[in-house]
């Protein structure tokens, strides 16, 4: 999405994520790997062959998808659907013959998806637990000039971000894509939130809440309500480079918030109600600063990193250095830690999206959906997490598109 998220350094200690979702305009450059929630903050490209999950030397076999947990809970004909939809918009050449199969299938009821997807998948354990979080889709008011609590600009990409050519993902710098800036003839590292907020705004797209555009930058992208109702949409267009920092850790430390308030919904109403100078000094512990641009609001969902519009509750946004887009994934998150939350997220999903908080191979963000509820919701899911990928079961192995049936 943006959006993002929102989401291993998690700015709600884990609740909410950074996925960085895209327009439903793709722009042409991605040095991130998303059609930019706008360009330079595509992520870098998945590694053609991914190690299988092991425990010590030994790889894990797939199981039959009837001994996941909650498989049996699972709504099998929306489960159906979104495969299909994955099979039609990002195919994954392995699962070619499945794809063949459930493209060929229309209608199915739930026993009879549930039969097919067991019969054409298994699912290959991807090895210790995890975590897992959810972002979504944001709706903030707006103004197109500065007035009352609307005080902080929405910037554009700002001139002198460049991207260096041949940069190469650094495990030292987690979410750097090569953002940088020319200083000199020397390249340097760009500013951090408290050095661009600092500066007065050239050419604002507009004015929001300072929580608000925190969060809006959170997730990547969002909706903007003007006074007389018109919508537009902030698109992701850039980052500083710099690396995401959670801020509900130090805020839980300060004795700011309770252990298991560190919500979303928590956090930006304590932000709220400390607006001025002591908010910003706990936003300005996150050095990431998100750039966008502005376009009109269609109403539809956003795009994700792989370039289609995400599913609420099916799409998940993942570490593209262990995870491929497109690939199908069994969830199973359990244990909440954060007050209020559901107990279980057990579901099939497929991987759309990326954002800079997310890291590691049993890591995903959960996408939910647009607007408060949506985002009441993700900001509770901070969740043990297990993940299960979707393989071709045994006997269609090797198979493509296209390939006769058996």
């Amino acid at each position: 999405m943006r959006r993002a998220a929102v989401l291993a350094a998690l700015i709600l200690s884990g609740v909410l994520a950074g996925c960085a979702t895209v327009s439903t305009q793709p722009a042409p450059d991605a040095s991130r790997g998303p059609p930019p929630i706008a360009g330079p903050e595509a992520p870098a490209p998945a590694p053609a062959a991914l190690p299988g999950p092991q425990v010590g030397d030994q790889r894990l076999p797939p199981v039959s998808l009837s001994d996941v947990p909650g498989w049996t809970g699972e709504d099998h004909a929306a489960a159906l659907e979104l495969v299909a939809q994955s099979c039609r918009e990002r195919p994954r050449p392995e699962l070619g013959y499945a794809c063949q199969q459930i493209l060929a299938v229309s209608g199915s009821s739930g026993p009879e998806a549930r039969a097919l997807l067991e019969s054409l998948f298994r699912a290959e354990p991807l090895g210790q637990s995890g975590l897992l979080t959810a972002y979504f889709s944001p709706r903030y008011d707006v103004r197109f000039s500065r007035t009352g609590e609307f005080t902080a600009p929405i910037r554009p990409r700002p001139e002198d971000l460049q991207v260096e050519p041949d940069a190469r993902p650094d495990p030292s710098r987690p979410g750097w894509k090569g953002e940088g800036r020319l200083l000199g003839g020397i390249w340097a590292p760009y500013d951090d939130r408290g050095a661009i907020e600092a500066r007065e705004e050239q050419r604002p797209l507009g004015w929001m809440r300072p929580e608000d555009l925190f969060f809006l930058q959170i997730q990547g992208s969002g909706t903007l309500v003007l006074p007389d109702g018109r919508r537009k949409r902030a698109v992701f267009v850039a980052t500083n480079g710099l690396p995401f920092r959670g801020i509900a850790t130090p805020m839980r430390d300060q004795g700011l918030l309770p252990p298991d308030g560190t919500s979303g919904e928590a956090i930006r109403s304590w932000l709220a109600a400390n607006r001025g100078p002591q908010a910003d000094a706990v936003m300005r512990l996150n050095p990431r600063y998100v750039f966008f641009r502005m376009e009109e609001d269609d109403g539809t969902e956003p795009l994700g990193a792989a370039g289609i519009p995400l599913m609420a509750g099916r799409a998940i946004a993942v570490d593209p250095l262990f995870h491929q887009y497109g690939d199908l994934y069994w969830i199973d998150a359990r244990a909440p830690s954060l007050a209020g939350a559901f107990p279980t997220y057990s579901r099939l999903v497929a991987a759309l999206d990326t954002g800079g908080a997310i890291r590691g191979p049993v890591r995903a963000d959960l996408y939910m959906g647009r607007g408060e509820r949506a985002g009441a919701e993700a900001g509770r899911v901070k969740h043990q997490l297990s993940m299960w990928r979707l393989v071709p079961a045994p006997e269609f192995a090797g198979r493509g598109q296209g390939a006769p049936g058996p």
